[in-house]
């Protein structure tokens, strides 16, 4: 079975954030590290995707300079580097083809954030077919506020509100989600350890 990896937007965007200070994985880019040097070390794909909002002056606007990958996350010669404007990382690019022309029919899919991009990314390849791997300690996401909630309310606000989604509540609803409808779920060491017998 041809296989691939792909890292969703574990890019310095994030960093910028108030909300990053309460990160689910403050360290995800070791974790995503981990998962690229054994997909590496197996010979599969791997594809890195990251998001981007042109002209909105924000820190996923590429102008600003912060639409690039975490520091410690290279992609090596041969590794396509995906840019996409919504939240799966099939919408608007060619990652489908590229996977086509391989022939890949196993994605592992990791990066930022649990339950938005990394979810809908492994919806859409569930859909499209694949047979998905969702790597949840490689993910990483931020406390969700309450519908209605006023914009620009500091950290320490949104996290005081009995209303706000914290990061474990998200990363839980995720699971339950997509276990075992659109993907496996299983962690670093569970795709690292594992022994290969094709």
């Amino acid at each position: 079975m041809t296989r691939a990896l792909l890292v969703v937007d574990t890019q310095k965007s994030f960093l910028r954030r108030e909300t990053w200070r309460a990160s689910s994985n403050p360290d995800v880019a070791d974790d995503v590290a981990a998962l690229v040097a054994h997909a590496r070390g197996r010979g599969d794909h791997v594809v890195w995707v990251l998001h981007t909002e042109p002209g909105t002056g924000n820190a996923f606007d590429p102008a600003l300079g912060f639409v690039e990958l975490m520091d410690g996350l290279t992609a090596e010669e041969g590794e396509p580097v995906l840019r996409k404007t919504v939240h799966s990382a099939f919408g608007g690019t060619d990652l489908q083809r590229l996977l086509n022309g391989w022939g890949v029919s196993e994605l592992a899919v990791c990066g930022i954030r649990t339950e938005q991009c990394c979810e809908t990314t492994t919806r859409a390849a569930s859909d499209l077919g694949y047979d998905v791997t969702f790597v949840v300690d490689a993910t990483a996401t931020e406390p969700i506020q309450a519908p209605g909630s006023p914009a620009g309310r500091p950290l320490e606000e949104i996290l005081a509100d009995p209303r706000t989604l914290g990061t474990e509540e998200v990363v839980t609803r995720t699971v339950y989600a997509l276990s075992g409808r659109f993907a496996r779920i299983a962690t670093v060491a569970e795709v690292v350890d594992v022994v290969d017998v094709d």
